[in-house]
C-alpha cells in the first residue's frame, strides 16, 4: 500500500502526476497507474473537503477528478498543451468522504487537433458518475 499525499492509504501501483495544475493540486491530491491490459486507473480519497452540506461527494469535486482524468486516460496521447473543450457528466450515485474514488476510460476518437474520451468515477464497484470529454491540442499563438 502506498501513501497519498494527504496521508490516506492508497493501493500499489498509484503515482502523482508529475506536471503542475495548481488547481488539481489544490483540489486532489489526485493519483494514476497504469493496469496490465495498457488501461489507465485514476485514484483519489475522498476527504470531508470534498463534500457538500449535505455530507456527500459534491460535484464540483466529481468532476474536477474526471477533468483530470481525461487527460490520464489520453496519456501520451496529448503529446504537448492541451486544453478540455467539451465535457459532459450524470450522476447517478452519491459518494462519501474516507473512500477510494477511482475512474476508468477509453479514447474513444484520437484527430489531428482533438482527443475523445469516455470514462466513469467508481467508488467500491458502484457507478457515481459516467463522463465524457474532448481535449484540444493546442500550440504557441501567433502574437
Amino acid at each position: 500500500m502506498g501513501e497519498s499525499n494527504a496521508g490516506a492509504v492508497l493501493p500499489e501501483g498509484y503515482v502523482g502526476w508529475d506536471g503542475t495544475d495548481p488547481f488539481e493540486d489544490h483540489a486532489g491530491p489526485y493519483f494514476f497507474k497504469k493496469m496490465e491490459d495498457g488501461s489507465i486507473r485514476c485514484a483519489f480519497v475522498s476527504t470531508p473537503t470534498h463534500c457538500n452540506g449535505g455530507g456527500f461527494l459534491h460535484g464540483g469535486a466529481l468532476m474536477t477528478f474526471a477533468d483530470y482524468s481525461l487527460f490520464a486516460i489520453a496519456g501520451e496521447l496529448t503529446g504537448g498543451p492541451c486544453v478540455t473543450v467539451s465535457f459532459n457528466s450524470d450522476f447517478v450515485a452519491a459518494g462519501k468522504a474516507g473512500k477510494l474514488i477511482e475512474a476508468t476510460g477509453e479514447v474513444v476518437k484520437n484527430t489531428k487537433s482533438l482527443i475523445f474520451v469516455r470514462g466513469e468515477v467508481t467508488c467500491e464497484g458502484e457507478t457515481l458518475m459516467p463522463f465524457s470529454g474532448v481535449i484540444k491540442r493546442i500550440g504557441p499563438r501567433n502574437k
